[in-house]
């Protein structure tokens, strides 16, 4: 084991990094499945469905106990809206690169886009944590509405391309990546609960050491947009490369 930094929380770190490992596999089984190497359905079978919603739902915990974190810490809003830039940049960035690569299905609205709606709002909601109990009801009784709503409102003007941010669509878009605000926002949200209660009655769960095998998960967490950014265009050009080299070989 060895100490965790005062600044850094380890434990949550290596919880992202772990997320990270997880979204590479899929990321990468995709690849295999989009280049002929596999032949699975992504969009409906279960096994592949659900592993998405797991992923997604991992990273927005992390980044809602982050928040907390950050919050209970003083962060000003100039770093806030520093790492906010660099969020949205990427998200966009995605955008352009899934266009080239997915013309008729790329992400007008994926992970990184509502990440940059969603850490806005959790941040404008985050004093509500030192409201007292009645704050934290009001934060959890928006979270469930956040879940809830897709569930019982559509509409069709939901169902454009920028109305499909919000979620309450009647009919789900054709993209690679879809992360509404509705429901993902009530699990950004839970994140935040979470985080500011373990750090209040549970520190150690996220301050204490952090068995010395798992350092390299708590590294790669700390530097998981930067290593979300770079893995697809490293698995795509190995994969277009083994192709080449395939095809020469059988040539």
């Amino acid at each position: 084991m060895t100490p965790s930094d005062n600044h850094r929380h380890a434990r949550l770190d290596a919880l992202r990094g772990a997320a990270i490992v997880w979204m590479a596999a899929f990321h990468f089984a995709f690849d295999l499945n989009h280049f002929g190497y596999l032949q699975e359905n992504f969009r409906t079978d279960p096994f592949w469905t659900w592993q998405r919603t797991a992923i997604v739902s991992l990273f927005l915990l992390c980044a809602g106990m982050g928040q907390a974190v950050a919050f209970e810490q003083g962060q000003g809003w100039a770093r806030f809206a520093r790492r906010w830039a660099q969020v949205a940049v990427c998200a966009l960035l995605v955008s352009a690169g899934s266009a080239l690569m997915f013309p008729l299905s790329w992400i007008h609205f994926g992970v990184l886009h509502g990440m940059a709606v969603m850490l806005v709002l959790v941040r404008l909601l985050a004093p509500l944590l030192h409201r007292g109990a009645a704050g934290r009801g009001l934060l959890a009784g928006l979270a469930g509405l956040a879940l809830a709503l897709p569930q019982f409102i559509a509409h069709p003007l939901f169902d454009s391309r920028l109305g499909s941010a919000v979620g309450l669509v009647t009919r789900k878009p054709v993209t690679e990546d879809w992360v509404p605000v509705l429901p993902w926002l009530g699990v950004m949200l839970l994140g935040l609960l979470l985080g500011h209660r373990l750090l209040h009655a549970r520190r150690r769960l996220m301050s204490g050491g952090l068995w010395e095998p798992l350092r390299p998960l708590a590294v790669l967490g700390r530097w998981s947009l930067s290593f979300y950014m770079v893995h697809q265009p490293v698995f795509i050009g190995a994969l277009l490369l083994l192709g080449w080299a395939r095809g020469l070989a059988s040539g």
